[in-house]
């Protein structure tokens, strides 16, 4: 069976200690690794989840400790309503082949990843006064802002090497 690795930030790797694994010789398939953090609205814990290699992001709110039961099942619902929030359809089961199970791993210290996620946080930090409470924020919306954004992939500085989260993920999840 496919597995997929979602490396924790130090900050939710507290949170989430009995979920943690340090077996990482497992097979990451076509979307590779994760990397997850935490932040807080309205004292509510919620993770955002970007993928190392499209920088697709994901958020799961309001997430308290009896939901780690069922958090990988949590983040596979939350991946498919942003995926087709974002026009990329899919079906459950085609997403469930791709993800498989979850293996949450300690921090990989992966700097690019934590560096547009401190960035992304920035933009919420920005969003939670504008909108107020986690209750007015359209969550599925700033998501999609945040996938939408220009992001730099290659080594060159030419124009057809920017793209957005969007893009990347779909040319993954179409091949």
């Amino acid at each position: 069976m496919r597995r997929t690795k979602i490396h924790t930030s130090k900050k939710l790797e507290k949170l989430v200690k009995k979920l943690i694994t340090t077996d990482q010789n497992t097979d990451s398939g076509i979307l590779e690794k994760w990397n997850a953090t935490v932040f807080y609205v309205d004292r509510k814990k919620c993770w955002l989840i970007t993928n190392g290699l499209t920088k697709y992001n994901v958020i799961l709110i309001d997430i308290k400790s009896p939901d780690l039961i069922k958090i990988e099942q949590i983040f596979k619902d939350a991946l498919l309503s942003q995926l087709i929030y974002d026009g990329i359809i899919t079906n459950f089961e085609n997403l469930n082949s791709i993800i498989g199970r979850i293996d949450f791993l300690p921090t990989d210290n992966d700097r690019s990843t934590t560096g547009f996620q401190n960035h992304n946080l920035e933009s919420l930090d920005w969003w939670k006064r504008e909108f107020g409470n986690l209750e007015n924020m359209p969550i599925k919306d700033l998501t999609n802002r945040l996938n939408t954004s220009s992001i730099h992939i290659g080594k060159g500085r030419k124009m057809s090497d920017y793209t957005n989260p969007i893009e990347e993920i779909k040319k993954i999840l179409t091949e």
